[in-house]
């Protein structure tokens, strides 16, 4: 029989097609499971629409043979087959859809999907193959045929031999290359791994024969393989049971059997939405972070379905930066795929999934906020910092949404806090939220600018993060309450001046002018503190620009210092400001190395670096002489 050429597009397409539309070589597996259950859901809709016909589900299934001696694999189905004709019309064109037509012909309603709407998902068999025969008998029909091709250079069509109606279709795999593989699409492992991967909720079974290992009859030692049919899809994916049949146990297994993660979820969500976008979802909150969580090597994103078939292994488009700790899987019949079903086109639906998806992880997390608070701290724990990063890596757009989701330790109540906790323990004068920003819990106990704070009786919120403060700053108030840094110029509740001791604060001023001078360059001021009660001397900072904010972007790479506007703060009821006095009258020498002494101290005290440690080990020396 004479070879029949492809159209001249349909050639093109073909080199197009099997050389760039598919990342992945294995999806040729996904769409011939696909096309197969597409076969079978044909013979399923006639039954539903003609008496005469009946449909006994033990009958349809999906075969998959592999044969490593003569480099085969046979994908087969009992499904409506195809004629003489349909085989030349739907595999003579590329991109020409039997099962797009079938829909269109028979008007199948909505409910009831067809995956194969493209067409093209038939000829990744030649990323594996060196040729491809399809043998098929369609139903209703006493004649069989087989069409063969070994690529772009055309088919042929002629009569065979087929006992019942369906498809075979036969792959020549390819021999290994230096740069892929080929012999896995022979193997029964790496197959079935494949089907788990892409179609294992395809609604019929897929069937392999499997090789066992098992003793030999009558012997204690000594064991033999055997081969056995098994079923190795799930067939009916968990999202699509009654919720009311699904136990704690199914979901955590289900997280386990994805490789979700290796914890066990703190919270699962189950989403059964219909309307204009109908979907099904399985979300999980996860206990810990992976190990990668907070690198850039960590990919977020779910599962994507279309039908139960596997499109996307990650679609990030679902889920916002702040919740990509969320695991888990949509599955969807609405969506509009590209042609090689590996790609979704950003279209509406897909953003109306995707934030209908946010606001349920925000009111879950809500839920387990104030219902399971210690549940709900150890998950902050774990993901806390993505939440205030979403504040901050968006400038606060994403506010509104996270604020209420945020903890911070409390210098009063000594345990993790929300905001409104927080502002709903303010007495009436208190004008501000404030925080003190450092290192650990205990080392913002022991800074000094707490004091006039703590003193007035105001609780602290201890920032520990280093991304608190940058994100508070977008943040910028919460409930018409503005936030303030306990080091900041201005408390607002700071003392009034003494009017009747101007004379001696004329003096003071200018020995703080003088101070000034000699640490000229590195703080903006030096005065009299109004905030410290017990310490001589600390850090205050003026501007945007905390020194917490300071100390954190210099520990990243740059190549510019970054410079906070400090302000030197001296407690003049302290004994060491009367030092400073005496050394201001009577030796200036003396009040330079005290002005440095201090200056160094606050410096620690702050936990930041001194420009010269031998030069202030050398003051302290000088000292003690």
């Amino acid at each position: 029989m004479a070879k029949k050429q492809f159209k001249a597009e349909s050639k093109r397409l073909l080199n197009l097609m099997i050389n760039s539309i598919y990342t992945h070589r294995e999806i040729f597996l996904r769409e011939l499971i696909s096309n197969a259950s597409d076969a079978i859901d044909k013979i399923y809709y006639k039954a539903l629409t003609d008496e005469s016909i009946a449909f006994d589900r033990n009958e349809y299934y999906i075969k998959i043979t592999p044969d490593q001696e003569k480099r085969t694999l046979i994908v087969s189905d009992t499904g409506i087959g195809m004629s003489k004709e349909e085989l030349d019309d739907n595999l003579g064109v590329i991109a020409k859809s039997g099962s797009l037509t079938f829909k269109e012909e028979n008007e199948v309603q909505d409910g009831f999907d067809i995956i194969g709407q493209f067409g093209v998902g038939f000829y990744s068999a030649f990323m594996v193959s060196d040729e491809v025969t399809v043998i098929s008998k369609a139903f209703g029909s006493d004649e069989a045929y087989k069409w063969n091709s070994k690529g772009a250079d055309g088919y042929k069509i002629e009569p065979w031999e087929k006992e019942s109606c369906g498809t075979d279709i036969i792959l020549k795999i390819k021999e290994n290359s230096e740069d892929e593989n080929y012999d896995q699409y022979l193997e029964e492992y790496r197959l079935k791994s494949i089907v788990k991967k892409y179609s294992d909720f395809i609604r019929y079974p897929i069937k392999m024969d499997l090789t066992g290992r098992r003793l030999k009859e009558g012997s204690e030692d000594e064991y033999e393989d055997y081969i056995e049919e098994q079923t190795i899809n799930s067939m009916v994916p968990i999202w699509k049971k009654n919720k009311n049949e699904i136990t704690p146990e199914d979901y955590e297994s289900f997280y386990t059997e994805k490789h979700y993660g290796f914890d066990k979820p703190i919270k699962h969500i189950h989403i059964s939405t219909e309307g204009a976008v109908s979907y099904n979802a399985i979300l999980f909150i996860p206990e810990k972070t992976p190990y990668d969580f907070y690198t850039k090597e960590y990919e977020k994103g779910l599962e994507l379905y279309s039908n139960g078939v596997l499109i996307m292994n990650k679609c990030a488009d679902l889920l916002p930066d702040f919740f990509s700790f969320v695991k888990g899987m949509v599955d969807s019949e609405d969506l509009s795929l590209n042609i090689s079903r590996e790609m979704l086109q950003h279209d509406r639906q897909l953003k109306i999934i995707a934030k209908n998806i946010k606001n349920r992880i925000k009111t879950e997390l809500t839920n387990i906020l104030q219902e399971d608070r210690e549940r709900y701290e150890e998950f902050y724990e774990s993901f806390g910092r993505q939440l205030k990063y979403g504040i901050y890596e968006d400038y606060g757009m994403n506010k509104d949404i996270l604020q209420d989701l945020l903890l911070f330790y409390s210098s009063k109540e000594q345990k993790m806090v929300t905001l409104d906790e927080y502002v709903s323990r303010m007495p009436e004068d208190q004008k501000y939220i404030y925080y003190a920003a450092g290192e650990s819990i205990d080392r913002i106990d022991k800074m000094p600018q707490t004091e006039l704070v703590t003193d007035k009786g105001y609780e602290i919120l201890y920032f520990t993060d280093d991304v608190d403060e940058f994100a508070i700053r977008f943040l910028m108030s919460y409930k018409d309450k503005e936030f303030k840094s306990v080091s900041s110029g201005d408390l607002g509740i700071e003392p009034a001046a003494d009017t009747d001791d101007s004379t001696d604060q004329e003096q003071d001023k200018e020995l703080f002018e003088y101070m000034k001078n000699i640490l000229a360059g590195k703080v903006k001021d030096v005065r009299a503190s109004k905030r410290l009660k017990h310490h001589p001397v600390c850090l205050a900072n003026e501007g945007e620009l905390t020194i917490e904010m300071e100390k954190i972007l210099n520990a990243l790479p740059n190549d510019h210092k970054i410079k906070a506007d400090k302000v030197l703060e001296i407690n003049s009821s302290h004994e060491v400001f009367k030092s400073l006095q005496d050394a201001y009258e009577n030796d200036k020498d003396k009040l330079n190395l005290y002005t440095n002494l201090l200056y160094n101290q606050a410096l620690l005290i702050e936990g930041l670096t001194i420009d010269d440690p031998l030069e202030f080990t050398n003051n302290i020396c000088s000292i003690m002489k």
